[in-house]
This record gives structure tokens, sequence and C-alpha cells, in this order.
């Protein structure tokens, strides 16, 4: 199945059509869409890119694509700092609803990379997501807040950046660049997944074992596969650092092929 994919789609929609997305459409006849739930902060920066060469891969298979930005973040409106969780996970459903109506097609895949894939995840009984593809899916929220906490500690102090340390109180409001407003961060220290009740694909970068959590997903059914390659997330030497991974587009291509035979 291969179609030339169309021109990208500007549309908004949501609560007062606030929210931004880009609609990729797919072949006549295709049954099953795919819906591209972004990242968080400099995670959503880093893999736009991505994002979009997926988007159009998929597209060229004949899958519907839509890929969106939540309620302050990207290009839809509100501000960084009105980023809350309970209305990222409406904007997964709004966004599936969005690519129901636009694509005809009843099944949705949905993919997500760090916290896109936890907003997938999260979201996917009331979503009504089919079929998930988790990239590196953050499903311990304490671990993934220490993390983003001990990166922009060691940002005050990064000297390639910075001629001299950054005053703490400058940045204690902030991850990476991005303002974050207290109530989200403690909505992430408080996240905590079960494991998924739809068929679904646990993409893992590196070759680091799979954590407890992993392995709490793989014994519930989650299939598991590892990138060649590690993904530098919280590297902070390669921060600015655009995410690339053409065997992700491979994998998550092939899966979505294999759904339309599941």
């Amino acid at each position: 199945m291969s179609t030339r994919p169309e021109r990208d789609i500007p549309c908004h929609f949501g609560p007062d059509h606030g929210l931004f997305g880009i609609y990729h459409p797919g072949a006549s006849g295709v049954k099953e869409a795919v819906l591209l739930c972004p990242p968080l902060g400099q995670d959503l920066i880093r893999s736009h890119r991505l994002y979009r060469q997926l988007a159009h891969a998929l597209a060229g298979l004949g899958f519907a694509v839509l890929r969106f930005d939540y309620y302050g973040t990207g290009d839809s409106a509100g501000l960084s700092e009105e980023v809350e969780w309970p209305r990222c996970l409406a904007d997964v459903s709004d966004a599936a609803a969005q690519l129901r109506a636009r694509s005809g097609c009843e099944r949705i895949i949905g993919f997500g990379a760090r916290l896109g894939g936890s907003l997938a995840l999260a979201a996917a009984d009331r979503a009504q997501l089919d079929e998930l593809v988790l990239w590196d899916p953050v499903l311990d929220g304490a671990a993934h807040v220490a993390a983003l906490n001990a990166l922009q500690a060691a940002l005050r102090f990064d000297t390639n950046r910075f001629l001299a340390p950054r005053p703490a109180d400058l940045l204690a409001d902030q991850w990476q660049g991005f303002a974050i407003d207290i109530c989200l961060r403690q909505q992430l220290a408080d996240l905590y997944l079960d494991p998924p009740r739809r068929r679904t694909l646990l993409l893992l970068s590196g070759a680091a074992d799979p954590s407890a959590d992993h392995h709490r997903f793989t014994a519930t059914g989650a299939d598991l596969a590892t990138l060649a390659q590690p993904t530098p997330w919280n590297d902070l030497e390669h921060l600015e650092t655009a995410i690339q991974s053409h065997q992700l587009i491979d994998i998550v291509s092939r899966r979505v092929q294999e759904a339309v035979h599941a």
C-alpha cells in the first residue's frame, strides 16, 4: 500500500478552536489513522522535525495522520505556564475526534514520545485509541520530575552557555527555557501509569535494560522493541540538538501497517 502524500493541511479545533494541528490526508479506503501526540517542553522542540517526517512517511503509506499542539504549547492558544495535565488529556481526545471527523476512520492508532506517549496512554480510553506506539514514555512521573530538576540545576553552571552561574531564583519556575506552573509539576510528580488494555508497542532507546515499569507492561501483553542508538533526551551537551531516528520511523511504519492485518 503506497500513495503520494497530499499537502499538509493546517487546522484549528477544540474549545474555541484554540488547538492547532496539521492534518495529512490518507488514501481512500484506508480504515486506520494515526494520531501523533507530542511531548512537552524542550522534547517537543527537539522532536518536531521527526514528527513531521513520521507523518509524511505514514501518509505516504496511505494513512491519515494528525499532529497537533496542546493548549499552551506550540502554535495552539494559551501560555506555557497554563499547561496542565487534565487539559492535555482533553486535548488528546479532541484531536482524536478531529482526526476521525476529517479522515472518516474509526480505528485510531496513537503514537507519542516521552510525555506524549504518557498522554496517549493516559487518554487512550477517553480518546478511544485502538492501539498505541509509545517511544520512551514517562511511566514514573516522580523520576521524570527529578531528572528535569537535575537538568535544570546543571544548566545554571553550564559554562558553555553562560559566562557565570545563573541565579537559582531566575530558573526556579522553568524547565529548560519553558515556564512551568507548580500545578503541572505536582501533576507530573504524581503520575504513575497502569499498563494499557489494548495492543501496545513500547519502543525504547539504546541498550539499557528495561525498567520494572517496562516489565510490568510487557507482563500484560505489550510488545517491546529497542532502538539501536540511545536518544539523548536528558543530555545537557545535546540539549539543543534535534532528535532524529530513521530506525524509529521504519519501526513505527511497519507497526502501523501490521495493525491493518491484526
